[in-house]
């Protein structure tokens, strides 16, 4: 009896002085995830499909900014810095912020500008051409930051360039290669806008180039310039002739921008406002999260029809 209570305590006490080790041990054992930091919430949409639950995955917009409007406070500095992998449009696009980036090792830096991404050119609502000039004392600073594109930088828009870019962040963090969004559900998404390819509307902004190529859609008639920022009179005018002579159906509205504009031309021209959240701000990050960012946008635009 003594002997089974001495084997007892022995075996208690093993038990403690292991227990330390076998914790320390799993926790050794547990790879640390790469973090991965997007400029803006879309591309961070695209980086969780293309990764899961391999990486983290943050972004740097807030909920009430424009694409165009991302800054880097000091906490993102330190954020940016400790990433893996950051990931942004380019310079072209984000001129607030490319001093930052050119700082970093650009063996951790994706560029998208630089991929040979499908680049259409900016639409320029017909007839408008020359009220873009008149009007061009009128534009912000913002829109000067931006002057000299001749793209659409909404590349996320096409699942095309989605899953180009995908592929990137995968081969960059070694992660096995997988689409994020399939040719089937691509098929579905252009069934469903078939109805729509004759179809006229008005946007806020100039900025669904990569959308209405990527599914044979006609471009939308633009209120502000293809950085968000307000156009002339003129521009107004000459938007309104066009929308009645092509019979716009709706007029497109984005959450970041205040809407003011939009609504006086929806009462002058009778025309409901719907809204499209382009930038995915109300799309949870997840492994599906492009797909289902990509089936909710193509839901929303065809209902304008």
């Amino acid at each position: 009896m003594f002997k089974k209570i001495q084997y007892n305590v022995f075996f208690w006490v093993c038990s403690l002085l292991l227990a330390p080790a076998v914790a320390l041990s799993s926790v050794v054992a547990t790879p640390t995830k790469a973090l991965v930091i997007t400029t803006i919430k879309p591309l961070a949409i695209i980086a969780q499909s293309a990764l899961g639950d391999r990486a983290q995955v943050e972004y740097l917009q807030s909920a009430v900014q424009s694409a165009h409007e991302v800054s880097l406070p000091v906490s993102a500095l330190r954020k940016i810095d400790q990433a893996d992998l950051v990931i942004w449009v380019g310079e072209s696009f984000e001129a607030r912020i490319a001093k930052s980036i050119a700082l970093l090792p650009q063996d951790k830096v994706l560029t998208l500008m630089q991929l040979p991404l499908q680049k259409p050119a900016i639409n320029e609502p017909a007839g408008l051409e020359d009220a873009s000039a008149a009007d061009s004392h009128s534009h912000s600073s913002l829109d000067h930051d931006h002057q000299h594109l001749n793209y659409d930088p909404h590349v996320w828009l096409n699942p095309a360039n989605a899953n180009l870019i995908a592929a990137r962040i995968q081969q960059h963090l070694g992660v096995p290669q997988k689409a994020i969004i399939s040719n089937q559900q691509i098929d579905e998404l252009t069934d469903q806008l078939l109805a729509a390819r004759d179809k006229y509307y008005l946007v806020h902004h100039d900025a669904l180039g990569h959308f209405t190529r990527a599914f044979g859609l006609q471009p939308g008639l633009a209120i502000r310039s293809s950085s968000g920022s307000s156009q002339g009179a003129k521009s107004h005018y000459l938007l309104r002739q066009a929308a009645q002579t092509v019979g716009a159906s709706c007029i497109f509205v984005e959450p970041q921008y205040a809407d003011r504009d939009a609504r006086v031309l929806a009462r002058e021209l009778s025309l409901p406002l719907i809204e499209l959240d382009i930038q995915g701000i109300q799309q949870p990050l997840a492994g599906d999260a492009y797909a289902n960012f990509m089936f909710t946008l193509v839901s929303r635009f065809s209902s304008c029809f």
